[in-house]
């Protein structure tokens, strides 16, 4: 008899579940085609990343950086055909926690629910953050002074005037100085994160039709102006800027893993979307797909563009790269032309992820798996309320206070997490009906290819391998992670070469894997931490409610 940590939920129980939830109460409208998907999901995808971390991985790596973004489009690329697999065959809200549903079992679904909440609700409070510093920046160029104390987190500010100290600068009109000081506490706060949150969730509550379209006037907007940012810095790309193409070599580009990586999260939002697809097995796949091609080519113009501008070295520490190309060579209107959509494309990420998150929870409390509030849909916006309302105060109240530098590497941990896991899904899907309609991931056997990689890729690393060995006991946690990496490789190649496994979703799972290791060690810690807190409300409430526990 199966353990009941992972009991499954059979695709046809699933389906029926949500074809029931939508007739015996007010059903989500089924609104979305290929066009919206792929406009979401460049919603999604092109934020705060191009935005912003682009600049400090531009440093660490110089123009090289290109190719950590074609690396890590692979990846995606692979992890996107998986989804699309899932999607074709589980068309309905919940995403990756769905689909491991079906092939893992309970706890391995709970696992995955309780990552995505790093990717939509923890992510968003990053976006957050990034639109309010760029939002400031808009209201000073207008003329107008918000409070520095009312524009900041309280560690960030305390840490801006120790820095400040220690240099001997001037501390007058930092927030630490300014700040009101109430109950003995200094009144700090960002409260243009708050704000955007609040009214991204009511536009995320009043409907999906609504929401739609102001996603696609978005994602209309943000790509006019990255051609225009392209078109105007051809004109100003100096080549030499380009030499050397890897200063600081492979290791330097690698260094900017959690930057780039956070650049593509979102193209998987759109599967939270299934069952307000009008067609899903059709559009959900290409949805994916086209966004994430077209995000990949924005992406590494717009980064050979810049990096042409000016040189690498001036991008350190840089949180507005593109508007800091144009403030150098003297164009201050473009900069701020660039801030402007620099807030809508942060706004546009901030309604997809506000979007994502509810319908996760609601496939989850279908399942028993959290209380049957979260799966009540509006009578009226026929939208999840009670679930969007509760994604609204858990990222408005830590956007209101908490520092993001942590939470961009705590979100990329959970996303890759949960990618590697739903490329890991697909393997253990049962073989298709034949004359079923929808996407069919194309199989291409891995017994060979596999093992060849393998070994590639240990020839190419083996200087590092034989140090991790050599000075195991005196290696830093992120050698560890390296040696962990090797090993779950060489099992998975193993069970590749004697089963013949797909291709595809084995190159998914390693890519994954080799970028999650590539996040410093410290976030790790966090990541572990939050996941046992996940195991702690699972085993305290999902374990005993779940539908299918027995006696239920």
């Amino acid at each position: 008899m199966p353990s009941p940590l992972f009991r499954k939920k059979p695709i046809s129980t699933i389906l029926h579940d949500s074809h029931e939830e939508a007739h015996g109460q007010a059903g989500l409208r089924k609104v979305l085609g290929v066009k919206d998907l792929t406009a979401m999901g460049i919603a999604a995808v092109i934020g705060a990343g191009i935005f912003s971390t682009i600049g400090q991985a531009a440093y660490d790596g110089g123009p090289g950086v290109v190719f950590l973004f074609l690396m890590t489009a692979v990846t995606c690329g692979f992890t996107a055909l998986c989804y699309a697999e899932f999607a074709s065959r589980v068309p309905v809200a919940g995403s990756a926690y769905t689909y491991s549903y079906v092939t893992f079992g309970e706890v391995i679904a709970w696992i995955l629910g309780w990552a995505l909440i790093l990717e939509y609700a923890i992510g968003n409070v990053v976006v957050s953050i990034s639109w309010s510093s760029y939002f400031v920046n808009l209201l000073e160029g207008a003329g107008i002074n918000l409070p520095s104390w009312l524009a900041t987190d309280p560690a960030t500010a305390k840490s801006l005037y120790e820095s400040a100290l220690e240099s001997n600068s001037p501390t007058a009109g930092m927030a630490w100085t300014t700040a009101p000081i109430i109950a003995g506490y200094k009144l700090i706060c960002n409260l243009p994160a708050f704000i955007i949150i609040i009214l991204i969730t009511i536009l995320a509550y009043i409907g999906m039709k609504e929401s739609r379209s102001s996603a696609n006037f978005m994602v209309g907007l943000k790509l006019v102006v990255l051609a225009f940012v392209v078109v105007i810095g051809l004109f100003y790309i100096d080549t030499n800027n380009w030499s050397p193409f890897m200063p600081n070599g492979f290791s330097g580009v690698l260094k900017g893993v959690s930057a780039v990586f956070f650049a593509y999260i979102g193209f998987d939002a759109i599967s939270t979307t299934a069952e307000e697809c009008a067609n899903p097995q059709r559009d959900l796949p290409r949805g994916m797909v086209y966004s994430l091609i077209i995000c990949t080519l924005v992406y590494v113009i717009v980064t050979l563009v810049i990096t042409g501008m000016v040189n690498y070295s001036e991008f350190e520490a840089v949180a507005d790269p593109l508007a800091y190309v144009f403030e150098k060579i003297d164009l201050n209107k473009i900069g701020f032309f660039v801030s402007v959509s620099a807030v809508v494309a942060a706004t546009s990420v901030l309604l997809v992820f506000q979007i994502g998150q509810p319908r996760i929870w609601m496939s989850m409390s279908r399942d028993g798996l959290m209380p049957s509030r979260f799966g009540r849909i509006h009578p009226r916006f026929h939208t999840p309320g009670f679930a969007t309302v509760v994604t609204g105060i858990i990222v408005a109240i830590p956007a209101l206070l908490i520092e993001s530098a942590l939470m961009t590497d705590l979100t990329s941990i959970g996303t890759l997490f949960a990618f590697a896991i739903v490329c890991g899904g697909v393997l253990a899907l049962p073989p298709k009906e034949k004359g079923t309609k929808g996407f069919n991931l194309p199989y291409i056997n891995g017994q060979w290819v596999i093992p060849m990689l393998f070994i590639v890729f240990m020839y190419t690393f083996r200087l590092r391998f034989i140090e991790a060995i050599t000075n195991f006991t005196h290696e830093a946690h992120q050698e560890i992670l390296f040696l962990i990496f090797i090993s779950i490789s060489a099992v998975i190649t193993v069970f590749t070469f004697l089963r013949k496994l797909s291709l595809i979703p084995v190159l998914g799972m390693l890519c994954c894997m080799y970028l999650m290791i590539e996040i410093p060690a410290r976030s790790w810690i966090v990541f572990f931490g939050w996941m046992a807190f996940g195991l702690i409300v699972y085993f305290c409430y999902g374990f005993w409610k779940s539908k299918l526990a027995p006696g239920r």
